[in-house]
């Protein structure tokens, strides 16, 4: 007998299967036809694994308006706004902004999020209140938190040095910001010595690498070599790159190769990417998205990351990442079925793959963790954005939403009843 079973669903790959849970272990998947303390029915469901966020800034969350609303709408304008915020930001007021964007996510199906941490300040005030927000949400959420000096490991007076204590109160990932050193060279050497840093401490790696439409910003190729060098491979991740977009085909040629030889991931944030970047130009209007399906024909791991929600530097968000895939994949022109398909993976194994979580999936001996969607297949949901009708959290269910069922009455005609859109 399991604690809970739920019955019926459709997996990613299109089976339909019964999934036991005992404990926070899914126990069996297959036709089990089992008793439980609790039956979840998902037929005509799709049942997946939990939505992950490997790029996200929750320290800056559902701050937006504070201290005032970024008028430029640029990345530098949301970086000075957040630069006043952090000194005024209480511990307290930061913990229960994350908290509830956490609530938020995990209503929506999203249970692992890695975020960036600013370490430039030296009271470490943002290291400290996201630590206490990982304590709180350890029993239905994983939060990785990445130590990011967000003025400089150099620039910033004390940036290495923050970085290597914010490293020491237990944050997770060495994080790094080469464009926004003073020169390209500094920018070159912070990102050695970062990945010295990660390797020699057994750390993961994930860098804002070359958010800027500026082609000559080439930190990743610097990033590949040394991801080589160190031996880091899939646990170093490029972000954003979004200078990629604007780089010479011929020079993207030669880089490719060499981040797929690395063995390093990527990660572009679509909603984010196509908002901040371009500001500069008049038309044609580049939109900063990095070369997703080049990267992807090279066999390189790419996931899609939602990066901020109601912030300095963007003023939307809903915490779901089937709109950050949504928005992806019309960026990315990635509309076949087999991309669309490819795109709600990214947004689940993929980016499981780059956060590099343990026991996830739904098989035997995984964590117990899904989520059952009012759609049928991973493309219907993508197109939809549906209800989460149940979330299921290390085997406790953490959230439910009745079948939001329509019923259209018209002149002449019987009410019908559509569960989902023809």
């Amino acid at each position: 007998m399991f604690d809970i079973l739920v019955k019926g669903g459709t997996l990613p790959d299109g089976t339909v299967a019964d999934i036991g849970i005992t404990g926070d272990r899914i126990a069996a998947v297959g036709r089990l036809g089992a008793e439980a303390g609790r039956v979840i029915d998902a037929s005509g469901d799709l049942v997946s694994p939990p939505f992950v966020d490997p790029h996200f800034h929750m320290d800056a969350t559902l701050s937006y308006g504070l201290p005032r609303v970024n008028a430029s709408g640029t990345l530098l304008e949301g970086i000075s706004l957040w630069g006043e915020l952090r000194e005024i930001a209480t511990v307290e007021e930061m913990v229960g902004r994350a908290v509830r964007y956490c609530d938020w996510a995990v209503s929506r199906g999203l249970l692992a999020i890695r975020t960036h941490v600013d370490t430039t300040p030296d009271h470490l005030r943002g290291v400290e209140a996201m630590l206490e927000v990982k304590r709180r949400v350890a029993p239905y959420l994983d939060l990785q938190l990445v130590a990011f000096p967000q003025d400089g490991l150099y620039r910033a007076p004390n940036g290495r040095e923050n970085l290597i204590r914010a490293l020491d109160m237990g944050c997770d990932v060495v994080g790094g910001i080469p464009h926004f050193e003073r020169t390209m060279q500094e920018g070159a050497d912070s990102v050695r010595d970062l990945a010295r840093i990660a390797a020699e401490r057994g750390l993961m790696l994930d860098i804002h690498c070359d958010e800027t439409d500026d082609p000559m910003s080439r930190h990743v190729e610097t990033m590949a070599a040394e991801v080589t060098r160190h031996g880091l491979g899939a646990r170093a991740a490029g972000s954003h790159l979004t200078s990629m977009h604007s780089m010479d085909n011929y020079y993207v040629s030669k880089l490719l190769p060499l981040i797929a030889e690395s063995g390093m991931t990527a990660i572009p944030n679509p909603l984010i990417n196509i908002t901040l970047q371009g500001r500069h130009d008049t038309f044609p209007k580049r939109r900063g998205l990095t070369r997703v399906k080049e990267m992807q024909a090279m066999g390189i791991t790419i996931g899609w990351g939602q990066d901020c929600v109601l912030d300095p530097w963007y003023s939307l968000g809903t915490a779901d990442m089937l709109d950050v895939a949504f928005m992806g994949l019309h960026v990315a022109q990635m509309t076949h079925p087999a991309e669309m398909a490819r795109c709600f993976t990214m947004v689940t194994e993929h980016n499981a793959a780059i956060m590099g979580l343990a026991g996830y999936g739904l098989r035997p001996g995984a964590t117990a963790s899904l989520v059952v969607l009012d759609a049928g297949t991973p493309t219907e949901a993508l197109r939809l954005r549906p209800d989460r009708l149940c979330v299921i959290a290390k085997g406790r269910v953490v959230s439910e939403q009745a079948r939001n069922d329509a019923r259209l009455g018209l002149p002449g005609r019987p009410a019908t009843v559509r569960r989902r859109h023809p």
